[in-house]
C-alpha cells in the first residue's frame, strides 16, 4: 500500500477530533442536535485551519444513516464512503477549475433532482471566490431557495471577493488561525501514534513556521521526518527549514545593549560565512525586540510561556532602555523595507545595525559625536542630571567612569543626589528607579531613600541591587541600600524627575508668555488676522 501523508492520514473524522475553532463548533453542534439547520453555510479562514474537513463531517452528520445529529456514528456505508471520498450525493466542486458560466449551470441542473442514496443532496464548492460574476448570478436563486433535500456547504480563503448577494444567503462562520501551542501539542499526539520519537525544540519550531495552518504544520512534520530518517531533533528542523538560531539573535541585541560595533560586525560576519539569509535575521532581531518590549512593558506577564529562553529576555531586558528598543525596532522596521534596495543584504543589514548605534539616544545636553563602530557608547545618565553627567562623560578618558578620572579625585558628596545620579551613568529602568527617588539620609554603611508612591512599580529586587551596586561604585564604599515607597513617610524635597519636570514647564510658560508680549507678533496678528499655534512653541534651549 502506498503511503499515505500525515495530513490526510489524521484528517479529523468527527467534530471531537478538530482541534481548535470551538466557536464554530458550538454552534454546528448545537444547529444539528436542535434540528435548525441553514440550507447554506460559508466557511472562511487562511488555508489549513480546517475549512473542508468541517463541511466534510457535516455532510457525515446530515447523511448518517443513524439520523442527524452531531456525532455521526462513522461506521455505516454513508460515513465510510464520505471518509473515503466516494459518497455519490457529497458532490465536491473546485471553483478555480470550473468558472465559467456554462459549467456553474451544467452543475445546478441536477439540483432539483432527489438525492441518490443520503438524506442530502450536498454541494461542497471549495475556493467559492473563485467563480466569475456570471457564475456567482447563476447560483444566486438557487442559493436563496434551494429544494429541501439540498445543502450547501461553501468554504473560501477570500470572503471580500464574493459578493455581498452571495454572503447574505449564507451562515457565515470565520475560522481562527491556530496558536502554536495548539499545533505543537496535535503534532505530538500523532507523533506518539505513529511511534516516531521527538524533540519539544522542533516540535515547537515547526509549529511556529506553521503560521496558524494545521495542515502546514503536518507537511512540515512529514517533511522533518523524512529529513531525519525517522526521528524528529531540534538541530535537524532548524536546517531544514533555514531558520537562525535564537542565541545568534541574542548576541546581536547584547552587542547593541554595550554599543559594540565591532561585535556586531563580527556576528555579521560570522552569519555570512553560514549562508544565513539576511532578510531573515532583520526579522528575527525585530522579534526580539517586540519580545523585549513586552516584558518592559509587563514585567510579570509579559513573556510568552510558549516562547524560548524567556530568561534571555529578562536579562536582555534590563540591559536595554525602553527608548532604545522601541528606537531600535523603528530602525529595523524602516531598513526591513529598505533592504532590498542594498547593493548587497549582508552590507544593507551592516549599516541597519550601525545606523542603531549611531541614533541611539545620547545624554542631553551632550555635544560629544557619537563613538565609532567598536567603541562602547557610554552609558546616559539619569533626566534630572543629564548636563552634569554628558560634562563628566566628555572629560573623562575612553573607558573611565566620571568617578574614576583621578586617582585623588572625590566622589560627590554624600548629601547631593542629584549629582550622585550623574556620577552613577544609570540608564534605563533602573536610571528611572534613582531619579525618582529622594535622598533621606547617606551615613557612613547604609543610604536610605524616599520613592515616589506614584513609580512604586520601578522598585523591584533586580533594579535595587542595580541601583545599590552603583551607588558603591560612586562613594567608593561598601553601603546598604534602603527605598522606602510609603507615603506617610514622604519627604518635603521633590524628587529629580519631577525637578525636571516643574523646570521643563516653566520654561514652557516663560516661551509662551515671551509671545504673547512679542510687539512682532502682535502686529502680525492684527494685520493678517494671525493666530498663534500653541503646540508649535518651544523654550530656546529645547529647540
Amino acid at each position: 500500500m502506498s503511503y499515505q501523508v500525515l495530513a490526510r492520514k489524521w484528517r479529523p473524522r468527527s467534530f471531537t477530533e478538530l482541534v481548535g475553532q470551538a466557536h464554530v463548533l458550538r454552534a454546528l453542534v448545537n444547529a444539528l442536535d436542535n434540528d435548525r439547520l441553514h440550507h447554506a453555510y460559508l466557511f472562511t479562514g487562511t488555508r489549513g485551519v480546517g475549512k473542508t474537513t468541517l463541511a466534510r463531517i457535516l455532510a457525515k452528520s446530515l447523511n448518517c444513516e443513524t439520523g442527524v445529529g452531531s456525532q455521526p456514528c462513522g461506521e455505516c456505508s454513508a460515513c465510510r464512503e464520505i471518509d473515503e471520498g466516494r459518497f455519490v450525493d457529497l458532490i465536491e466542486v473546485d471553483a478555480a477549475s470550473r468558472t465559467k458560466v456554462d459549467e456553474t449551470r451544467e452543475l445546478l441542473e441536477n439540483v432539483q433532482y432527489a438525492p441518490t442514496r443520503g438524506r442530502y443532496k450536498v454541494y461542497l464548492i471549495d475556493e467559492v471566490h473563485m467563480f466569475s460574476n456570471h457564475s456567482f448570478n447563476a447560483l444566486l436563486k438557487t442559493l436563496e431557495e434551494p429544494p429541501p433535500h439540498v445543502k450547501f456547504l461553501l468554504a473560501t480563503t477570500d470572503p471580500q471577493k464574493l459578493p455581498v448577494t452571495i454572503l447574505s444567503r449564507c451562515l457565515q462562520f470565520n475560522l481562527k488561525r491556530l496558536p502554536p501551542e495548539q499545533i505543537r501539542d496535535y503534532l505530538e499526539q500523532i507523533l506518539e501514534r505513529e511511534g516516531i520519537k521527538a524533540e519539544p525544540g522542533a516540535l515547537r519550531e515547526l509549529a511556529r513556521v506553521a503560521d496558524g495552518s494545521m495542515r502546514d504544520g503536518l507537511s512540515l512534520l512529514d517533511q522533518a521526518i523524512a529529513y531525519g530518517g525517522g526521528e524528529v531533533g531540534e538541530a535537524e528542523v532548524r536546517t531544514m527549514l533555514g531558520t537562525i538560531e535564537r542565541e545568534f539573535v541574542y548576541d546581536l541585541v547584547r552587542a547593541l545593549a554595550a554599543g559594540d560595533g565591532r561585535a556586531l560586525l563580527a556576528r555579521v560576519a560570522d552569519a555570512a560565512e553560514r549562508s544565513t539569509d539576511f532578510a531573515a535575521l532583520l526579522a528575527e532581531l525585530l522579534s526580539v525586540l517586540q519580545r523585549i518590549a513586552v516584558h518592559q512593558a509587563l514585567p510579570d506577564g509579559g513573556v510568552d510561556e510558549y516562547a524560548d529562553a524567556p530568561e534571555v529576555i529578562a536579562e536582555l531586558a534590563a540591559a536595554l532602555s525602553p527608548e532604545d528598543v522601541q528606537l531600535f525596532y523603528q530602525i529595523g522596521l524602516i531598513g526591513r523595507r529598505d533592504l532590498p534596495l542594498a547593493p548587497d543584504p549582508r552590507g544593507g543589514l551592516e549599516m541597519i545595525l550601525l545606523r542603531m548605534l549611531s541614533f541611539r539616544p545620547a545624554a542631553a545636553g551632550s555635544d560629544s559625536p557619537a563613538p565609532a563602530a567598536g567603541t562602547a557608547r557610554p552609558a546616559r545618565a539619569g533626566s534630572a542630571a543629564a548636563g552634569a553627567s554628558a560634562a563628566a562623560r566628555a572629560s573623562a578618558p575612553a573607558g573611565e567612569s566620571p568617578a574614576s578620572t583621578a586617582p585623588g579625585a572625590a566622589p560627590p558628596a554624600g548629601d547631593d543626589w542629584p549629582g550622585l545620579i550623574a556620577a552613577m551613568g544609570l540608564r534605563g529602568l533602573a536610571g528611572q528607579l534613582a531619579e525618582n527617588c529622594t535622598l533621606l539620609s547617606c551615613e557612613e554603611n547604609r543610604v536610605q531613600l524616599h520613592l515616589d508612591p506614584a513609580h512604586q512599580h520601578l522598585l523591584t529586587p533586580a533594579l535595587q541591587g542595580k541601583l545599590g551596586e552603583a551607588l558603591n561604585r560612586c562613594l567608593g564604599r561598601e553601603v546598604r541600600l534602603e527605598i522606602d515607597s510609603g507615603s506617610d513617610a514622604q519627604p518635603a524635597a521633590e524628587t529629580p524627575a519631577r525637578q525636571q519636570a516643574r523646570m521643563a514647564q516653566e520654561r514652557q510658560q516663560a516661551a509662551e508668555s515671551a509671545i504673547a508680549g512679542d510687539e512682532t507678533v502682535r502686529a502680525l496678528q492684527d494685520t493678517f488676522n494671525a493666530r498663534v499655534q500653541p503646540d508649535s512653541i518651544r523654550p530656546l534651549d529645547d529647540a
